[in-house]
């Protein structure tokens, strides 16, 4: 997909999840680490080159966000990524235009942030749950399309996905956490009320899509029905729409920096000399 062309094919939530890709965890591992890899380099020449990137991660409750978001960002390196856990506006915030507390967390030159949930509450759980009026959510997704087209004109890449799983496997994640002492603080009553409004949800989500899933801000659905193919998913996702005309590969060498190294250091001649095209 090229961002900033024709704006491409909506998605919409799915029914047949298919099966998973992944035999034996030694196969899922291999996947893992070789992605991981692709993007440490991909956030390297993001960092050198001042690019930035903004990666929005929407989805069921228990749909594996947090799985996927821990993969992501455990290989790279931490100065150059954040996550925004997005909860519940604070009263402050309340008081403002929905979009303000986005705006504060947008990502500097160089840098990649992660929306953990995001601005898309708006025209989610808010229109859900009739927390706003429609005509506001209905005016969101202009507002909504504005913002990205602005990140974007500004030189951020906008990456969106939307975590999807059945009901029967949400009511089986969420039994886990009931059952597990462990686990049990991630299960919410707002979780098994929003499990209750599935359909609702399941149209706002579509709706959503519809009206938000543009050239330079699209939706990727991903399957999040078996969590080792989700989180290969994700990587795979993302790599490749962060490295899309993008030259993923290390900066060009120092030519001061070589001939100082040369003066304490060993240093291969094959490097002096790449070092001196590279100038």
């Amino acid at each position: 997909m090229t961002y900033g062309a024709k704006k491409p094919t909506t998605p919409s939530l799915f029914d047949d999840f298919g099966s998973s890709r992944f035999k034996s965890k030694d196969e899922y591992k291999n996947a893992l680490v070789s992605y991981q890899e692709a993007l440490f380099h991909v956030q390297q020449s993001y960092y050198h080159q001042k690019k930035r990137a903004l990666i929005v991660f929407e989805g069921w409750d228990a749909s594996g966000k947090g799985g996927a978001i821990r993969r992501l960002t455990e290989k790279l390196d931490p100065r150059g990524v954040s996550v925004f856990p997005v909860a519940k506006p604070a009263q402050s915030d309340q008081e403002k235009h929905f979009l303000y507390r986005f705006w504060k967390h947008i990502p500097p030159p160089g840098s990649l942030h992660i929306f953990d949930r995001s601005h898309y509450g708006r025209v989610l759980v808010e229109r859900v749950n009739s927390l706003i009026e429609r005509p506001i959510w209905q005016r969101s997704y202009r507002e909504i399309n504005e913002f990205e087209q602005t990140l974007s004109d500004n030189g951020i890449r906008i990456i969106k996905l939307f975590m999807h799983i059945s009901s029967r496997e949400q009511r089986e994640r969420f039994e886990e956490r009931l059952h597990n002492p462990f686990k049990r603080w991630k299960l919410t009553e707002e979780d098994l009320h929003n499990r209750r409004m599935r359909n609702e949800y399941i149209a706002a989500a579509n709706e959503m899509f519809k009206r938000t899933h543009t050239s330079c801000a699209p939706w990727h659905i991903i399957n999040g029905e078996y969590k080792w193919q989700a989180r290969i998913d994700v990587l795979e996702t993302i790599v490749n729409a962060l490295s899309e005309g993008v030259e993923v590969a290390p900066p060009p060498l120092d030519e001061n920096l070589i001939a100082q190294a040369s003066k304490q250091l060993d240093v291969d001649e094959a490097l002096i000399a790449q070092a001196k095209q590279s100038d």
